[in-house]
């Protein structure tokens, strides 16, 4: 199923170097220029993004006559691209930074533009989507009517991400999602504000919670996702009194460009995925905390390539697949004729015998996807001393090899129904239950599914090493 990405698309340039010295001129600053990057901005980023995961993705614009319209075009090759005449300048948005730290920011036509046509193809590539993604950068698209009635009216059996900007429209109503920042919250709830006055020293996580009841009830959306920066997110959902807090993990990160549109991103992947909204934002999250700790968009490649046609699975692949969304994964690879296997287990301090059985198992078939047992299950199996390693890093880990192309992390005390969303060709164990039957057969053969065994390595084993690391400690 494709991923419909509509909105404004703009040319951001990022010019970057050094300042060792002042103007003489005036008391600015002056950067020696060492690099120019240019990459498509806005609802572009977002759609680079997904397609650089390998997610089959259409984005759904319009494009300026212009220069920069034909270098916007040109930096999303890799997009299937549905756009129609903009009527206008296409915006640039140019970034000068000394080192790590910003210095200045100009725009080029980024004033306000009059609403833009919607043609027939770009409606009928709306309604094909499998999930859609309203990026709205206040250029105009989001508030065309046609457009809008489209999105009212897929709102009902379709998700939809709206993610709003202070000079767009409001979302149409019963959208799945809307996932404005806090000062964007807080711009668009002021009337209602002002009428439920608060002292000032109200605690934040409160502040945007408030925030997020007021748009919930002004946009009619059916959740208000409001982000906080390093401090995670709030998410009100229709008909439920509490807001549930969204923690984000601690990063470094100097530019938090892009850090929204990754949002955006996973959370189409996320829901399309199956995942309810809870457990999609509390990975969304997670998701635009990696993209910034991996450098944000200073570390997008300038150009993707091409994957308009039909996704490969990662064996077909250039090079390994960044997405870890397993799901997806296995539905993509099975769509292109290829063989999906899991395995299973703890993985608490990785070792030889892991790698090599994991290795093994991915030589079965086309991708291989570990079920990784959480924190919860690995302490109700091994004790309350386990997991020795929490199960971000173990994941991060594991798809750290070569030979895992994701990790679906479940909280039962065995991976039934991992496997039963799942439903891979092959599961795979260790050798060690050689000759006998294994505990998972009778479901996966449900299926057509089988299990293998991969060869066992004795004398290799997590209890083994965190005994040996006690005695060195």
């Amino acid at each position: 199923m494709r991923i419909v990405v509509v909105g404004d698309v703009m040319l951001d340039v990022d010019l970057s170097g050094e300042a060792t010295r002042l103007s003489p001129d005036a008391p600015v600053p002056v950067v020696d220029v060492s690099g120019v990057k240019r990459r498509a901005g806005g609802a572009g980023l977002v759609a680079r993004m997904l397609a650089e995961d390998g997610w089959p993705v259409t984005l759904v614009t319009v494009l300026g006559d212009d220069d920069a319209g034909r270098q916007l075009e040109a930096h999303l090759a890799g997009v299937r691209l549905v756009a129609g005449p903009s009527g206008h300048a296409s915006p640039v948005k140019t970034r000068v930074r000394a080192g790590s730290h910003p210095v200045v920011r100009f725009d080029e036509g980024c004033g306000k533009a009059p609403v833009p046509a919607a043609s027939p193809a770009m409606l009928e590539a709306v309604e094909k989507a499998g999930v859609i993604i309203v990026a709205d950068y206040g250029r105009g698209l989001a508030a065309n009517p046609q457009l809008r009635d489209l999105l009212a009216r897929l709102a009902g059996s379709v998700p939809i991400i709206w993610d709003p900007h202070p000079a767009g429209p409001d979302p149409v109503p019963g959208v799945a999602v809307v996932t404005p920042n806090f000062a964007e919250a807080s711009k668009a709830a002021q009337a209602g504000l002002a009428q439920v006055a608060r002292p000032g020293d109200e605690d934040p996580q409160d502040q945007a919670a408030r925030v997020g009841r007021i748009l919930l009830e002004q946009w009619q959306s059916r959740a208000v996702l409001v982000t906080k920066g390093e401090e995670g997110a709030v998410l009100l959902r229709q008909g439920n009194a509490f807001a549930h807090a969204v923690p984000a993990p601690r990063v470094e990160a100097g530019d938090p460009c892009g850090a929204g549109d990754r949002l955006a991103a996973s959370l189409a992947v996320h829901l399309l995925a199956g995942r309810d909204l809870e457990e999609a934002a509390g990975l969304a999250v997670h998701d635009a905390a990696d993209f910034l700790a991996n450098g944000g968009v200073s570390a997008l490649p300038d150009s993707v390539a091409s994957t308009a046609g039909p996704v490969q699975p990662p064996s077909q692949s250039a090079g390994k697949r960044r997405t870890t969304e397993p799901l997806l994964l296995a539905r993509n690879v099975r769509d292109n004729g290829g063989k999906v296997v899991a395995t299973g287990g703890c993985f608490d301090l990785l070792h030889a015998g892991h790698v090599r059985s994991l290795a093994a198992a991915r030589e079965l078939g086309d991708c291989l996807i570990v079920c990784l047992n959480s924190d919860d299950s690995v302490r109700r199996l091994k004790g309350p001393e386990r997991p020795i390693i929490g199960q971000q890093d173990r994941t991060e880990l594991l798809l750290a090899m070569e030979c895992v192309d994701a990790v679906m992390i479940f909280d039962e005390d065995t991976p039934e129904a991992a496997l039963e969303r799942l439903r891979p060709d092959i599961w795979v164990k260790g050798g060690d239950y050689k000759g006998a039957r294994l505990p998972e057969a009778d479901l996966v053969e449900k299926w057509g599914g089988q299990c293998l065994t991969v060869p066992y390595h004795p004398a290799r084993s997590t209890t083994g090493l965190a005994d040996a690391l006690a005695k060195v400690s």
